[in-house]
C-alpha cells in the first residue's frame, strides 16, 4: 500500500534529523530556521504575484517542509509533534466556523469576522489586538490591527467617513510641515498612512500587495529609462530630469 505523501514527508525529515542523517538538518533550531521560513513565505507571495502556479506548487512544498521540520524539532525536545499541530488547527477551524459546522446564522463576511474575534476572545486571547506580530511589516500590521478592531465593531460606518479622515490627516501633515515641526511631521505622516490603510480595507484593496505592485511598476519604468538612455549612449547620472520624465511617460504609454 502506497504511503501517504504527508506521512512520507514526516518520515523523511525524521531521518534527516537522525544520527545518520544530514549534518545541516541536525544542526537546525527554531531560531536558526526563522530567516528561511520568512524567505519561503515571500517566495510564495512572489509566485502568486507573477501567477506562476507550477512554481507555486513547489514553493508551497518548501513552506510545508519548514512547518514539518519545526514540528520535528519540537518532538525531539518533548514539546509536541505534528499530529498535535494538525489536531489543534482542525479543532480551531471547526470551533471558529459555527456558521458552517454549527447552528449560527450569518448574513455577510463582516458578521463572520465579528464572530471569529468573539470566539477568539473566548479561546483565551483576552485582548482583541493580541496575536498581531510586531515583526510583521508595518503596513500589513496596520491592516490586521484595523481588521481585528473592526471585528468587534470598532470601525467606520461608510467609506466617505474614511475619505474625510484621510483629507483631515493630509491637512494636519501639511500644517506640521509648514511649521517645520519634524517630530510632529513624522507622527502626522504615520497617521496619514494608517488612514490610507483603513481606506484600502474599505475598498477591499490589500495595501501590502497594492504597494508591492506599485514598487514593481516603478522599477520596470525606471529600468526602461536607464536602458533607453544607455542605448542612446548616455549615462543616467548625466541626464536631466526632463529627459527622464519624458522616458517615464513613454514607458507609461507603452504599458510598462
Amino acid at each position: 500500500m502506497k504511503q501517504d505523501p504527508f506521512r512520507q514527508l514526516v518520515a523523511i525529515l525524521e531521518q534527516l534529523r537522525g544520527p545518520d542523517g544530514c549534518p545541516w538538518d541536525r544542526e537546525q533550531t527554531f531560531d536558526s530556521l526563522r530567516p528561511y521560513l520568512l524567505e519561503e513565505t515571500y517566495e510564495i507571495l512572489e509566485t502568486i504575484d507573477l501567477k506562476k502556479y507550477a512554481q507555486l506548487r513547489e514553493e508551497l512544498g518548501d513552506l510545508l517542509l519548514h512547518i514539518v521540520l519545526q514540528a520535528q524539532i519540537a518532538r525531539e525536545e518533548g514539546l509536541f509533534q505534528i499530529d498535535d499541530v494538525l489536531a489543534e488547527i482542525n479543532a480551531k477551524l471547526v470551533r471558529r466556523h459555527p456558521h458552517v459546522f454549527g447552528e449560527t446564522k450569518v448574513d455577510n463576511t463582516r458578521q463572520v469576522l465579528k464572530n471569529w474575534e468573539s470566539i477568539k476572545l473566548e479561546d483565551g486571547d483576552k485582548r482583541v489586538l493580541s496575536g498581531v506580530p510586531k515583526t510583521q511589516p508595518a503596513l500589513l500590521r496596520a491592516f490586521r490591527v484595523q481588521e481585528k478592531a473592526a471585528g468587534v465593531g470598532f470601525d467606520w460606518e461608510k467609506v466617505s467617513s474614511v475619505l474625510e479622515k484621510v483629507r483631515e490627516e493630509i491637512d494636519e501633515l501639511q500644517e506640521a510641515a509648514q511649521h517645520g515641526e519634524q517630530e510632529r511631521v513624522e507622527e502626522e505622516f504615520g497617521d496619514l498612512l494608517f488612514s490610507l490603510v483603513n481606506l484600502a480595507r474599505f475598498l477591499k484593496v490589500p495595501p501590502e500587495e497594492a504597494l508591492r505592485g506599485t514598487v514593481e511598476k516603478f522599477i520596470r519604468r525606471f529600468n526602461y529609462i536607464e536602458k533607453t538612455l544607455l542605448e542612446r549612449g548616455k549615462e543616467i547620472q548625466k541626464s536631466t530630469l526632463q529627459e527622464m520624465d519624458s522616458l517615464w511617460d513613454e514607458a507609461k504609454f507603452k504599458g510598462i
